[in-house]
């Protein structure tokens, strides 16, 4: 497995928002999360981008326990999050934004012009600041900025959360194309069941920080999915 998680623990102060969670991710494989809000998913990729304190053998990546490693460090392994509500510097413009994925200088394939062949539109408003741009197109800006830094482990939060229908399905088609072509791993939280389903090989349902279930996205039933995702497992 490229990422082994196990009995990870994520405290916020005094509440504990993890309670021991089991997970893996393969090698070019994508993964969904789905849970209803609160039930710590985004808290699960907070802890594995480093911007959550772990155990050091909590979570290991590519054999090496990483648990206890700050975020730059995290990011230079190549881990890479697109955070929920996609986060992007105000002050910046949009080739701005994308150039500071590439702050921790790894190599690989992501380059800006890259980036623009994936998102053509993002090309044309380069020099615009991020907030001129819609939704859709801050959430294209967010995603090129997480490649520019050259991952094998893409961590996706909430990619079609306030999009309209039309550009969630054109952000995911070009993340399946981009994963294709690359061999990304991915882990995808999204609240739309079927769209995690449909996008992903596994899933996790994640109830109150705990899984509630597990297993190849195809073969989850909605009764076994609407169990856990209310407690009921």
């Amino acid at each position: 497995m490229m990422l082994a998680v196990r009995e990870l623990v994520a405290f916020y102060g005094d509440f504990q928002a993890l309670f021991g969670i089991d997970a893996e991710v393969a090698e070019g494989e994508r993964v969904a999360l789905i849970g209803s809000n609160g039930a710590g998913k985004s808290t699960f990729l907070n802890s594995i981008a480093g911007l959550m304190g772990s155990r050091k053998e909590s979570i290991v990546f590519d054999g090496t326990p990483i648990g206890a490693l700050g975020a730059a460090d995290i990011a230079g392994l190549g881990i890479a999050l697109v955070p929920e509500g996609r986060r992007l510097f105000p002050s910046l413009t949009v080739e701005e934004n994308l150039k500071m994925g590439a702050f921790n200088g790894r190599k690989g394939p992501w380059t800006l012009q890259r980036v623009f062949d994936v998102f053509p539109v993002l090309e044309s408003k380069r020099r615009a600041p991020a907030p001129a741009l819609s939704g859709g197109q801050q959430q294209m800006v967010a995603i090129g900025r997480a490649l520019m830094s050259n991952p094998r482990l893409l961590m996706c939060d909430e990619l079609s959360l306030g999009l309209a229908p039309a550009v969630v399905k054109e952000v995911y088609a070009a993340l399946v194309r981009v994963c294709s072509e690359d061999g990304l791993a991915v882990i995808l939280v999204e609240q739309d069941i079927e769209l995690a389903r449909t996008m992903s090989d596994r899933a996790y349902c994640f109830t109150r920080g705990r899984v509630t279930l597990e297993g190849r996205s195809a073969q989850l039933t909605r009764a076994q999915i609407s169990a856990a995702y209310f407690g009921a497992a």
